[in-house]
């Protein structure tokens, strides 16, 4: 079946940089976009980033253009979220799914918690 297993995060000061890594598996990983998303408490599930099957285009929110950017190993099955000059406001459970810029698959991992915070 299709999974998700996010990794990667922590509690990272402001200005800090984290790198989180998205396995997935139970579909065809190289012919799918994928997708980084994150949710706030209180918040509803937003987009953040996306990524062509092949790596070639990407696209962000932009409340992390600049920052953050998204890459991919199909060699892997794993894309990957680089997020650097972390702020408090990127606190949040964050999430992968397949698809370009809209989650077409109905199951979810765990996500993975970065705080930012001093």
């Amino acid at each position: 079946q299709v999974q998700f297993v996010e990794s990667g995060g922590g509690l990272v000061q402001p200005g800090g940089s984290l790198r989180l890594s998205c396995a997935a598996s139970g579909f065809t990983f190289r012919w799918s976009a994928m997708s980084w998303y994150r949710q706030a408490p209180g918040k509803e599930r937003e987009l953040v980033a996306s990524i062509t099957a092949t790596g070639a285009s990407t696209d962000y929110a932009d409340a992390v253009k600049g920052r953050f950017t998204i890459s991919r190993d199909n060699t892997k099955n794993t894309v990957y979220l680089q997020m650097n000059s972390l702020k408090p406001d990127d606190t949040a459970v964050y999430y992968c799914n397949s698809g370009w810029r809209i989650a077409i698959r109905n199951e979810w991992g765990q996500g993975t918690q970065v705080t930012v915070s001093s």
